[in-house]
């Protein structure tokens, strides 16, 4: 018999064991059924293979809907099924309790420990077959919940019905549910140690979610997509390492472009895998980034504060389609890089947040665990569990969805204990110093196993301070990132070009500055979405001047950033000079194109990526210093800068002029490192960009006369707001 106390716990749903109770028990020599339906009114026993009855159960007096009898003549184990009743309704359903356990010792030993590195296949909910049956196993981590239960239509959200099964001292709680599919809805019911019932919990690494504002998640199958870009994957590590080009589209999914006439409905992925693709293919960019796609619930957000972390947002369609958007992205040769964001996540009630009743994502001490800028909760990165979290998830990006590398958002809000704080309200380290060692231990070893599981990923950091060897080995004490992004050049040089060509000759050394650090990272200009939001306009409001001059000084600073060494990153919209502020509710102005000034600044755009490409001095040497040469570094009066790019041995260098002043000028002398036929390879102020189309015709030879301390030079014609980019001719 069941005791009283059990029984009325199970009924009260509050038992935390109920494989000690419930399913198949041997008692006396004898096989005892046991089930729980708290609608029924009878319960029945029928054999799984044949269908026959077995047996009917008897009502627990304490306990309505709990039932139990012994098997007549059954002496080993047996696979059953159970037939209820309800007044006239009857309706059958495999028993949960029926099933062993999913997850085996290797998994709690992984767990345990925080060192499971495909930990998404084992926590989350999986399609299976287990023991004979079709259905869903799901698992989850709650060390401190006092019981949990998975609750969907399935079994009308009732958490007395799916009560999950405690694996021992990992935390974890597991639950075999047969004949709930894909496509199933769900959450997690936890009380918490002291039996108090919290809010229901989305799947903290569940990989599908309804649309929001609706919270819950979605059972999804991730393998069915049948990849088709083994060569890429095969060859991506040479298109990542420091010596490749990269030139980067930045996008946010939600308003690159709307469907206008369906209610200004976003793209899907399917649509997106043929026009953005097939777009960014066109304009020669070599890779897409998108803003965050883990699931968020807020579009205010733009993802940066996600809940989904496992799941691609439904905004655009399922898992699967954004698997096949992303091998659209390789069968197109573009690289595809996903926005990351392990340095903090939103307070909704649904999400991570006092999971199971305490802190235990997040730091329980606000000093330390909630962030004042966002209002949002900052990991516990000194715990190894939230560790092994977040370092799953960065595996799971780029094995399971085959994505190329992932930029982590926020970087610096990570690094110090005190950003954004005033004194006395951070914790020192335990040395008494500001760094976050705990968060840096962390990116170090994410950094660890994304590039020792795959050497041909890229992992790039938002970093905007001068902490240093973010994109230095481990092993050398540095972060270990792939790539930096340079927030002092964008800092600098956004604020040079804002200014009136009059006055720029006052601010010439912001242009020459970022090159006393150029080489100390692998870094990427990035001309970012922040760089166009909240206020500051879009990139061609920051240029000075009326209509013309605006487009001429942007035309000159895009050249400026393709011909300086680092890789490139440029904010969707930004290429073909949007006039507004971008707003993530809307489409981009694509209508513009059909003025000459802003097609113009589009070809350009496409124009310098390939001339980038095409050249590789212009890459092949970004983070070394022996691939720069200073030509003209103090002309700051005329406002001229001219630099010398060298590839490796045997490739032709280049030279790069840029005039950022609105005056023509002729007969200018730029001396060249060695003698030759100089081809003008771009000209920013070409006619088909919008210019006036003054330049070199074609290219230069240069003359055996001293200028800018070289012994041979080029006779110049600088056009007015303009950048030049030559490369010799070889012999």
């Amino acid at each position: 018999m069941i005791r009283t106390e059990d029984a009325q716990a199970i009924a009260a749903g509050r038992f935390s064991d109920p494989f000690a109770v419930l399913g198949l028990h041997e008692i006396d020599g004898k096989l005892s059924v046991r089930c729980y339906h708290p609608d029924a009114e009878r319960a029945e026993v029928l054999d799984a293979k044949t269908g026959r009855l077995i047996m009917a159960l008897q009502s627990h007096d304490d306990a309505p809907g709990l039932f139990n009898g012994i098997a007549p003549r059954r002496r080993k184990p047996f696979a059953y099924r159970l037939r209820f009743g309800a007044g006239e309704e009857i309706w059958e359903a495999q028993d949960p309790y029926r099933f062993g356990p999913v997850l085996g010792e290797i998994d709690e030993y992984l767990i345990g420990e925080g060192a499971h590195q495909q930990l998404w296949r084992v926590l989350g909910a999986h399609l299976i077959t287990h023991e004979g049956s079709e259905g869903t196993h799901f698992a989850v981590w709650a060390p401190n919940a006092s019981r949990v239960s998975v609750v969907g239509a399935f079994n009308n959200w009732d958490g007395r019905r799916a009560v999950m099964r405690p694996r021992g001292q990992t935390g974890v709680w597991e639950l075999f549910l047969p004949d709930v599919g894909e496509g199933a809805i769900y959450k997690y019911e936890l009380l918490d140690g002291s039996g108090g019932l919290l809010p229901l919990k989305a799947d903290p690494v569940g990989f599908g979610s309804e649309h929001p504002p609706q919270t819950a998640s979605v059972v999804r199958n991730l393998y069915r997509h049948e990849w088709r870009d083994a060569d890429w994957m095969a060859d991506r590590l040479t298109r990542h390492r420091p010596d490749a080009p990269v030139s980067i589209y930045e996008v946010h999914l939600g308003s690159w472009r709307r469907v206008t006439d369906q209610n200004n409905r976003p793209l899907s992925y399917q649509e997106h895998a043929e026009q953005l693709v097939g777009y960014a293919k066109d304009m020669e960019f070599t890779h897409i980034e998108l803003m965050p796609v883990s699931e968020f619930p807020f579009d205010g957000s733009w993802g940066y504060q996600p809940v989904g972390l496992f799941a691609p947002t439904i905004r655009h369609g399922t898992p699967e389609e954004f698997q096949a958007f992303v091998d659209a992205c390789h069968g197109a040769e573009l690289g595809l890089i996903l926005d990351w964001v392990p340095g903090h996540f939103p307070t909704d009630s649904h999400g991570l947040g006092q999971f199971d009743g305490t802190p235990l994502y997040e730091h329980a001490d606000p000093r330390e665990g909630f962030h004042q800028d966002w209002s949002t909760l900052i990991y516990n990165y000194g715990r190894r569990e939230v560790a092994n979290y977040l370092t799953a998830n960065a595996l799971y990006w780029l094995q399971e969805h085959h994505v190329d590398g992932l930029r982590v958002d926020a970087v610096a809000s990570m690094l110090y204990r005190d950003y954004s704080r005033n004194a006395g309200e951070w914790v020192p380290n335990e040395h008494g110093g500001r760094e976050n060692l705990e968060a840096i231990a962390f990116m170090q070893q994410m950094n660890t196993l994304t590039y020792g599981a795959d050497p041909g990923i890229m992992t790039i950091a938002e970093e905007s301070t001068a902490f240093p060897g973010v994109s230095a080995p481990v092993d050398a004490g540095g972060l270990g990132f792939g790539f930096k992004w340079n927030m002092g050049w964008m800092n600098d040089t956004l604020s040079y070009v804002s200014e009136d060509p009059i006055n720029r000759k006052y601010h010439h050394n912001k242009l020459t500055f970022g090159l006393l650090y150029a080489f100390s990272e692998n870094f990427i200009l990035p001309i970012s979405h922040d760089e166009v939001v909240h206020g500051k306009g879009s990139l061609l409001d920051k240029m000075p001047g009326d209509g013309a001059a605006k487009f001429a000084n942007l035309r000159a600073y895009l050249g400026f950033m393709w011909g300086h060494p680092g890789k490139k990153l440029l904010f969707m919209g930004c290429e073909f000079a949007q006039g507004r502020e971008w707003n993530h509710d809307a489409s981009l102005d694509w209508h513009l194109l059909e003025h000459p000034d802003h097609k113009g600044i589009q070809t350009l755009v496409r124009d310098l990526n390939q001339v980038y490409k095409d050249i590789p001095a212009l890459y092949e040497r970004d983070a070394r210093p022996d691939g720069f040469e200073w030509i003209e570094e103090h002309a700051a009066e005329e406002s001229i800068i001219a630099w010398v790019r060298k590839g490796k041995e045997g490739t032709p260098p280049a030279l790069v002029v840029t005039n950022f002043t609105p005056v023509e000028r002729p007969n200018r002398r730029i001396g060249v490192p060695c003698a030759g036929r100089w081809i003008e390879r771009l000209n920013t102020d070409a006619e088909q960009y919008g210019g006036g189309n003054r330049g070199n015709l074609g290219g230069v030879s240069s003359d055996e006369i001293a200028a800018s301390g070289r012994a041979h030079s080029l006779n110049l014609t600088l056009p007015p707001l303009s950048t030049l980019i030559f490369e010799l001719q070889p012999e």
